[in-house]
């Protein structure tokens, strides 16, 4: 009975022994597990480090240079906006309110030097934005721009057309008057055939040519009107001016005065005629009344229309 209870323990040892090499074979092997799992983890999340390493050095890289771009297209922006105010000056407010918005955010990255790539990207869209914007106001002053140079142009060709309608016009005026000043010599009349004379007093109240000063008591100027076609027919008055050798006009009345081409002058006596463009043959005659006629030379002009139409002389002894 010893026997068998001594076998019945012995078998239950090995039972527990069997037991116990089996849970510590699971348990060797559930540690080997994990320690595999643990070793691949580790060498997963090193790799991952290693590529996060990478990315960041390649995003600090790809920040870096957008931040410098960024700057660049901001700075290349306000040198444009400058252009823009100058071709425009209308515009200038609002082009600059452009430019301090531009200008805000390039301050803001000059004083950050750190901004994170959200931010960057943000700035970039900014950037997307006010570039449109500009873009349009580039399309507007640029189109105001060519419309000026048209109107400029056709405005050169309107003014150059102008300056030939008056060169034409100055040109056709002048000649013109050039006609006009060539028809009114025409029409002017001439007096020819002078014979110009002194008249001194007889004992009948008759007079008779003489060439003494000091018997002179008239002078007289006989001579031709001309036939002119052109001229304005009609009452004339024909002036008589008798210049003494003192180079003093003669004068019946001291009043006598004519408008000529010279102005105001005075005259010696006139005679009004009735002119139908045929040849008149008359004498005006000049009386010393308060005066007497002295030695020398005395000339002689006749006045029609306002300017000398004939001329003689006479000299007294």
């Amino acid at each position: 009975m010893d026997s068998e209870k001594s076998k019945s323990s012995n078998g239950f040892y090995l039972i527990c022994i069997f037991i116990l090499l089996v849970g510590m074979a699971f348990l060797t092997y559930m540690w080997s597990s994990k320690r595999t799992e643990l070793s691949n983890c580790t060498n997963e999340n090193l790799v991952l480090k290693s590529d996060m390493d990478g990315m960041n050095k390649m995003m600090a890289g790809y920040v870096g240079n957008l931040s410098n771009d960024l700057k660049t297209d901001f700075k290349n922006m306000l040198d444009t906006y400058d252009k823009l105010i100058e071709k425009d000056q209308s515009k200038a407010d609002s082009l600059n309110t452009q430019k301090q918005k531009i200008q805000v955010l390039l301050d803001e990255l000059n004083s950050n030097k750190k901004l994170t790539a959200s931010q960057l990207f943000t700035l970039r869209k900014e950037n997307e934005t006010l570039r449109n914007i500009m873009k349009g106001y580039v399309k507007q002053i640029d189109a105001l721009n060519t419309l000026n140079i048209s109107l400029t142009s056709k405005l050169d060709e309107t003014s150059a057309e102008l300056n030939t309608t008056i060169t034409e016009r100055d040109e056709f005026k002048k000649d013109a008057e050039e006609k006009s000043e060539q028809v009114k010599k025409g029409a002017r009349l001439q007096a020819y055939t002078f014979r110009t004379y002194a008249l001194q007093s007889k004992w009948n109240n008759t007079t008779k040519e003489t060439d003494k000063a000091k018997s002179t008591i008239q002078l007289a100027s006989s001579f031709t009107i001309s036939q002119n076609p052109l001229a304005k027919a009609g009452k004339k008055s024909i002036y008589l001016q008798i210049i003494n050798p003192d180079g003093k006009v003669l004068q019946a009345n001291s009043g006598n005065t004519v408008d000529t081409e010279q102005g105001n002058v005075a005259y010696s006596d006139k005679k009004d005629i009735d002119y139908q463009n045929q040849e008149i043959d008359m004498s005006i005659f000049y009386d010393f009344k308060s005066t007497k006629a002295v030695k020398g030379n005395y000339k002689i002009k006749i006045i029609c229309d306002g300017v000398v139409i004939g001329t003689d002389s006479i000299t007294l002894k």
